[in-house]
């Protein structure tokens, strides 16, 4: 995935677009944001994945 890709995101994805853009299902992604493997931050009762740390994730 290049840079450009998440220069055009939100600061905050919901848990759906981050899985999506990760390939993998919104249950596994749910998962991983509960086990703190995916940055995660709540906001009004919804959760919502960190975009800058997703791409230091995806880069490593």
């Amino acid at each position: 995935m290049q840079s450009n890709t998440f220069d055009t995101l939100p600061l905050l994805l919901p848990v759906p677009q981050a899985a999506k853009l990760l390939g993998i299902s919104r249950a596994s992604a749910y998962r991983l944001a509960a086990t703190g493997e995916l940055p995660s931050r709540r906001l009004g009762g919804r959760i919502y994945i960190v975009t800058a740390e997703l791409r230091e994730i995806v880069a490593a």
